[in-house]
């Protein structure tokens, strides 16, 4: 008997089928991506590859803080490596060859027994040896950074899959169950139990899990390589990012798949349990108790903690707003929370919409009169619609903010950039229609906050501080930029100490230890204000790599640019203020526009999934109500037209709610960077909204126009 209702019901359970089979091969493919980041191929050393021992200079601070009772000593990579000095480079050489890479000391490497070489370095630098030396290599921390980019990429992509899989799952089983409440009812008649009827649909749901998920993990073994050659072409991942052959991802999305399609099914099929024989003898189409208490209450408390945290965030931490992980995770409680009080906002949402003639009366109250069905159909949409314009919108919105900061920060009409403009700054001094010319080099300050953190902030080293105030425009809450010296620092709202005159112990670029004295406090913003101190807090590696550059009045900007680029020759490269913040800031990152792209694909995908197999299995239950319109004079169109407006309505509706979840995101970001002292604009992504509701449309109505032909 099991079986065969399984062959009666597979057009109603292919829709969740596919949806777990696509969300287990999306995880066991990220699973595989993320394993692959934890056991990145050890890559061969390249510039030393000859020397059995490499010796680098010292490119880490270890400072002591205090973890509870304990203390404990954290490293964090230096702005400035040390180089191997010159003593130590003859000592080196006391043991046997030793190979340098040109000028620079910053290693090198040595024929020498290793034992030897570790006593004579003792603390002055490291020691690398076989795998290590490819520390020496040029990039190896671009590589590392690639593989967090990949990590966080990917187990973002798998917690959006995870929580859309679910959601269509648990969506596509309670219309099941709803759609079968006259065969529940007929059961009990027949002298079946509510833990008969529970156990049928858990029976089923258990099936469906096995079997869609073995499907998929076969399909996540074929799709890891092509996600990985996907990040790789996007340039998220580095070029020799693979797939290795871990295991556990399959036995995860396995069984992940199962418990989806098992527990998306337990709360219907109480549900399910609880239809009484009374309802084989209903023949009313109009939805009747549609939200049970505990879904009002659950869809409530959702709804209360997501506005709460929402919040929470804003007035404690704004600047949490604009990390991705915070915009990624906080839309998915308020998108859970409407979707699960859909059924309630279905009805005042329909009151405010009029369609003209007797289809479109007939197109509203049918609607009104199918809540389930009309809920069903909106969840999916407004979990695509609100992902679309959370997860874009609040992207743009940080990447325009920081952008626009950039700028307003900006004074110099030129900007000249290269890897050591030191020799040439006083050439650039004399050129003629250059007012101000003002060097500086990018280094970083590290700072113990509270005793219990080292925390890093990255800064700009500025030769004339009074020359560079007058080519910039920052932020300043208190002091005055031009009062720094050597003695003193620029900080921001972010460092725990921050009042003018007060002294911070911080540690240089190249780890010296500094006590300076704050001369100014700039806003928070964005993130990107960062500290600023003089030339001499700098560090000997520090290379001064901009000049900003302000013009004489009447200054030709064309004529100066082409004056400087003379003077520089090949190593400078001279851009207009414009041109360099839009190489420097761009609004959106590409491959971040592009990772958000491929996430809301994956909800795509299941959106249209869902609407296909909810409005194929409402019209295969709807024959009987047809039938009736073909009875009462209607057309074979005019009934197509009927349930091509219910399913655009039901879209509208969804979209509808799916805005208003946007909005409230949006709002609360805007309110955020207010409250940090950042251009507050909005980006609203009316485009990706605008196609994801209209994809969405697209499936609905050709669902439920091929139901309908189906019915004949």
């Amino acid at each position: 008997m099991f079986f065969a209702s399984l062959r009666s019901r597979w057009v109603g359970l292919l829709g969740a089928f596919v949806a777990v089979a696509l969300g287990v091969a999306l995880i066991a493919a990220m699973g595989l991506g993320l394993a692959s980041t934890f056991s990145a191929p050890e890559r061969q050393p390249v510039r030393f590859a000859a020397s059995p021992v490499v010796v680098m200079g010292q490119d880490t601070l270890t400072v002591p803080v205090r973890r509870g009772p304990d203390i404990t000593h954290v490293s964090k990579p230096l702005a400035h490596p040390h180089p191997v000095d010159i003593e130590l480079l003859r000592d080196l050489r006391s043991l046997g060859p030793v190979r340098l890479d040109g000028a620079k000391r910053d290693a090198v490497g040595v024929n020498a027994p290793v034992g030897k070489v570790r006593d004579v370095v003792g603390d002055r630098a490291r020691v690398l040896t076989g795998g290590e030396r490819r520390l020496a290599d040029p990039g190896p921390g671009r590589d590392a950074e690639a593989l967090v980019a990949v990590n966080s990429f990917l187990g973002t992509a798998g917690g959006v899959s995870a929580f859309v899989s679910v959601f269509v799952t648990a969506s596509t089983f309670s219309f099941v169950v709803a759609l079968r409440r006259r065969e529940f009812g007929l059961l009990r008649m027949a002298g079946a139990t509510p833990g008969q009827v529970r156990r049928t649909v858990l029976a089923e749901a258990l099936a469906v899990g096995v079997l869609a998920s073995g499907a998929g993990c076969v399909l996540g073994a074929w799709g890891a390589p092509v996600l990985a050659g996907a990040l790789v072409d996007a340039e998220i991942a580095p070029e020799w990012f693979g797939i290795g052959g871990a295991v556990w991802p399959y036995h995860l999305a396995f069984w992940v798949g199962v418990s989806v399609a098992f527990s998306g099914a337990w709360i219907a099929s109480r549900r399910a349990g609880r239809v009484g024989p009374v309802e084989a003898l209903r023949d009313a189409s109009v939805d009747t108790g549609v939200m049970p208490w505990s879904r009002r209450v659950v869809g409530g408390a959702l709804l209360a903690a997501g506005l709460g945290l929402l919040g929470w965030t804003l007035w404690s931490d704004p600047s949490a707003l604009l990390k991705r992980k915070t915009y990624t995770t906080q839309p998915m409680i308020l998108i859970t929370a409407l979707a699960a009080l859909t059924p309630l906002l279905v009805r005042p949402v329909l009151r405010a919409v009029r369609l003209p003639g007797a289809i479109g009366l007939l197109v509203r109250e049918n609607s009104a009169a199918s809540v389930r069905r009309t809920a069903a159909v909106a969840a999916p949409v407004l979990v695509t619609v609100a992902l679309a314009g959370s997860l874009l919108g609040s992207a743009e919105t940080a990447g325009e903010a920081r952008a626009a900061e950039a700028r307003e920060r900006t004074g110099a009409e030129l900007v000249l950039t290269g890897e050591d403009l030191r020799k040439r700054e006083p050439l650039l001094g004399r050129t003629e229609g250059v007012a101000v010319a003002a060097s500086s080099a990018s280094t970083a300050v590290f700072v113990r906050e509270e005793g219990t953190a080292l925390i890093r902030s990255e800064a700009r080293a500025v030769r004339d501080p009074a020359a560079f105030a007058s080519v910039s425009r920052l932020p300043v809450v208190a002091g005055d930029v031009r009062d720094l010296d050597d003695r003193s620092i620029v900080v921001n709202e972010e460092w725990e100490r921050r009042r003018v005159g007060e002294r911070v112990d911080v540690w240089l670029g190249d780890g010296r230890p500094a006590r300076l004295r704050i001369v100014a406090v700039l806003a928070r913003g964005t993130g990107d204000n960062g500290a600023y101190v003089t030339s001499a807090n700098a560090g000997a590696g520090a290379a001064v790599d901009r000049v900003d550059v302000r013009l004489r009045d009447g200054a030709d900007p064309a004529a100066v640019a082409g004056a400087l680029r003379e003077r520089g020759g090949g190593e400078l490269r001279v851009r207009t203020a414009e041109e360099w913040l839009t190489d420097t800031h761009p609004a959106t990152k590409p491959q971040t526009r592009l990772g958000l792209l491929m996430l809301l694909g994956i909800a795509l995908i299941y959106t249209a999934i869902s609407l296909a197999g909810t409005l194929l299995m409402a019209t295969s239950a709807r024959g009987p109500e047809l039938h009736s319109l073909r009875m009462a004079g209607a057309t074979r169109t005019q009934v197509r037209l009927v349930v091509a407006g219910e399913s655009l309505l039901a879209v509208t509706v969804g979209t509808t709610l799916g805005l208003a979840v946007t909005l409230l995101n949006l709002g609360t970001l805007s309110a955020g960077l207010t409250r940090l002292s950042a251009p507050a604009g909005v980006s609203m992504p009316w485009e990706m909204a605008g196609m994801a509701a209209g994809v969405c449309a697209v499936v609905g109505v050709g669902a439920g126009v091929v139901g309908v032909r189906r019915r004949g």
